[in-house]
């Protein structure tokens, strides 16, 4: 199988001077990303408790919304032009068309926070239909057939967020989160297919003799659970449906996760993470086969997701890719480690302890805000001279 990132170890050179921020896609994105969810979160956190008169995201549906079309699509979009380029052997968004994708995915972040509706959904359905095109042309171009579907991923969020828009403007009538249900599912269908090609390749390469595997009946039962759930979500299966489906789909992925060999991979933390965050997909999804039969909050499932699942996925990621991709050596240093102990301790907090104590939950919120904010604060901080500067070891990219 064909290697979803060519991360190579870099060759020792002094680094070049100059601006590099559009050389590739991840560098721009990732540095966003990183801003924003530290920005948002820290905002979030505080209108949540009621420390915030001021209100900076309108209710948790927008906070829903930023974090899915935000800060998410942000990661998605710079791995996917990084990796495409990659797959297809087609150049992706640089220099001023991706510049433009940028000032498009900030003006829908702006615009989110201003009256104007028609013209914050009109960014927001653009931007993931943009995306979908540049990659599409890619992959088209390289014949890369098998990497097709996240395009079709693509549109589908543009589809979602539409129909998310669609009903604050009161021209479609159905409970908001009826839109936001299937793009987390997308959401997690697009981090178990990128983790499943990317996460035993990185531990059998960081960790000799982990052994980490992928069984063909176990990938397929796996993706296809999702798949599954995805569809019942769009029909409206009853609640039992549901939580039958969740649970098996916990089943298969804790099997997948199992065969990766996570033990034997914390050695290398650059490793680990992507493990201890894999582990967030059985716990979100038995939590969500739970909250379908109501025996806890909702909002447990949906956090163990996106805070635990994809906060760690996505720091882990931007810090491996990063590194990759701008000629640093494949090692997590303690700015890594404690960005990972904090996007963690961000997801166990608002996660573990209002399920454990309900009364916690405030607390909870505001102490998790802090500890995500401060993870990708760090990130920010300590990468933002790599992605703004050329490689370390002058190669393109």
């Amino acid at each position: 199988m064909s290697l979803m990132l060519s991360i190579d170890e870099p060759a020792p050179a002094s680094a070049p001077r100059g601006f590099a921020l559009f050389a590739l896609g991840f560098r721009p994105f990732y540095l966003l990303a990183s801003l924003f969810g530290a920005a948002s979160i820290a905002l979030w956190g505080l209108q949540a408790t009621g420390l915030l008169s001021h209100p900076y995201l309108a209710g948790p549906l927008w906070h829903a919304h930023e974090m899915l079309f935000g800060f998410a699509l942000a990661v998605i979009t710079g791995f996917l032009f990084t990796a495409g380029r990659n797959w297809s052997n087609q150049p992706t968004p640089t220099g001023a068309p991706l510049a433009a994708l940028c000032a498009l995915w900030l003006a829908a972040r702006l615009l989110v926070l201003t009256p104007w509706g028609w013209a914050a959904a009109l960014a927001n359905v653009a931007f993931p239909l943009a995306v979908a095109a540049a990659l599409g042309r890619a992959l088209v171009k390289g014949g890369s057939r098998r990497n097709y579907f996240f395009v079709a991923l693509l549109c589908a969020m543009a589809a979602a967020a539409a129909a998310f828009h669609l009903q604050q403007l009161g021209v479609l009538a159905f409970p908001a989160r009826a839109s936001l249900q299937p793009v987390l599912d997308l959401l997690l269908f697009i981090l178990a297919v990128m983790a499943g090609r990317v996460l035993p390749m990185f531990t059998n390469n960081g960790v000799p003799g982990a052994g980490a595997v992928r069984h063909p009946i176990v990938e397929r039962a796996a993706l296809g659970s999702l798949l599954a759930l995805l569809a019942a979500h769009l029909l409206g299966a009853p609640d039992a449906l549901l939580a039958a489906l969740a649970a098996a789909a916990a089943s298969s992925h804790l099997c997948r996760w199992l065969l990766w060999r996570p033990l034997r991979a914390l050695r290398n933390p650059l490793v680990a993470i992507l493990h201890v965050a894999y582990a967030w997909v059985p716990v979100h999804l038995a939590l969500a086969a739970m909250a379908a039969i109501g025996w806890v909050p909702p909002s447990l499932a949906t956090h163990a997701l996106t805070a635990g699942a994809a906060g760690g996925l996505v720091i882990g990621m931007m810090t491996r890719t990063a590194r990759g991709h701008t000629g640093r050596p494949l090692r997590a240093d303690r700015l890594d480690i404690a960005c990972y102990v904090l996007v963690t301790v961000a997801a166990l907090l608002r996660v573990g302890l209002p399920l454990a104590w309900p009364q916690a939950t405030g607390p909870a919120l505001l102490a998790s805000a802090a500890c995500w904010s401060l993870g990708f604060a760090l990130y920010a901080l300590g990468y933002a001279p790599s992605l703004l500067r050329p490689r370390a070891d002058g190669r393109p990219g």
